[in-house]
């Protein structure tokens, strides 16, 4: 009988001993950075990711502090202690200082690392990388593009199969979207010549507008910008010409209305909400490569405007083209670098 009693006391103390242990803490959230390479004020990519970190305060009440470090190279590391004493979750576009990420990535493994466009992976395995499939909306910009330059109805259109692109700069990103591009437009002509100028800035909206009205004097009647802030001068360009141009990152289609024929989506706002969203659900896990393209509504293009330019005919047949890579039925070739 002693036995049988003192078996039962000890159970009962484990019992209350494990009672007693404090429960896997939540991770921290109520902080929240958005670094950026460069700055706000793009009507792009980066006030997309903005737009999100607005969200963010909204709907959960959290801190939000934005980080621009203007592409000034000595800012950054600063910038990434910065937002690590701050922050409990850190939202990061780090062209530029990857190492430096991955460093400080090692060096705070409790805080929440999520690289945006580019895949970062640090030895600790902790930053999860926004990955967009850009290849699937840049394809159809091409399509838009190619519908739009061989539609001699369409004002200032000529008959010359050649359209252009204006990139920021070279980097594995904006040969994405330039392969794609190409490939998109290809697909409806094979004839069309695509001609593409960098401008080794993504804020001099001078160097866009100049390197779009060398691609209009070439004969291009459209071209697209891939080129953030810098990129409003192509669209600037397109107004004075009298001809067309393709926005990035978020619907600019309204900014020179009758000439910006579409806008190649990437939504970095929606993709910093999701993930959040996860870290609060409980079902966010550390390390791991998302991918974001047309079926997810990561990537997307779009034709809306107040007035729209493309006839409905064009419209149709590029959303066509757009449900058949939702489906699967069209596989979109990813660029790799070669």
């Amino acid at each position: 009988m002693k036995k049988t009693i003192l078996v039962l006391l000890s159970v009962l103390v484990i019992v209350s001993l494990i009672g007693c242990a404090p429960a896997a803490s939540a991770p921290k959230t109520e902080k929240v950075v958005y670094l950026i390479n460069g700055a706000l004020g793009d009507n792009a990519f980066y006030d997309s990711g903005q737009k999100g970190m607005d969200k963010l305060a909204d709907e959960y009440g959290v801190e939000i502090r934005t980080i621009e470090t203007n592409f000034d190279a000595g800012q950054y590391e600063p910038a990434l202690q910065a937002a690590a004493n701050y922050a409990d979750v850190i939202f990061v576009i780090s062209y530029g200082f990857e190492d430096q990420l991955k460093e400080y990535a090692d060096k705070y493994p409790n805080k929440i690392f999520v690289n945006i466009d580019t895949v970062v992976q640090n030895e600790k395995q902790t930053i999860t990388s926004v990955d967009f499939i850009e290849e699937e909306s840049a394809y159809l910009a091409g399509v838009v593009a190619a519908l739009t330059t061989t539609d001699t109805s369409l004002p200032g259109v000529n008959a010359d199969k050649l359209i252009g692109a204006v990139g920021g700069d070279v980097d594995p990103v904006i040969s994405a979207f330039v392969f794609a591009y190409t490939n998109g437009a290809k697909s409806i002509d094979p004839e069309i010549t695509v001609e593409t100028k960098y401008l080794g800035s993504w804020d001099d909206t001078a160097k866009g507008k100049q390197a779009a009205l060398q691609l209009y004097d070439m004969g291009a009647d459209v071209v697209f910008q891939i080129a953030a802030a810098a990129g409003m001068g192509v669209l600037q360009a397109a107004g004075e010409r009298g001809l067309y141009a393709i926005g990035v990152d978020t619907n600019q289609n309204d900014i020179v209305p009758g000439h910006v024929v579409a806008s190649d989506i990437k939504d970095v706002g929606k993709a910093i909400y999701e993930v959040f969203k996860t870290i609060k659900d409980g079902t966010y896990k550390p390390g791991q490569v998302l991918s974001y393209g047309l079926a997810s509504g990561g990537v997307d293009i779009d034709m809306s405007a107040a007035a729209p330019v493309l006839p409905q005919a064009v419209q149709d047949k590029v959303n066509a083209v757009r449900q058949e890579i939702i489906d699967g039925k069209l596989k979109v070739e990813i660029y790799t670098g070669q």
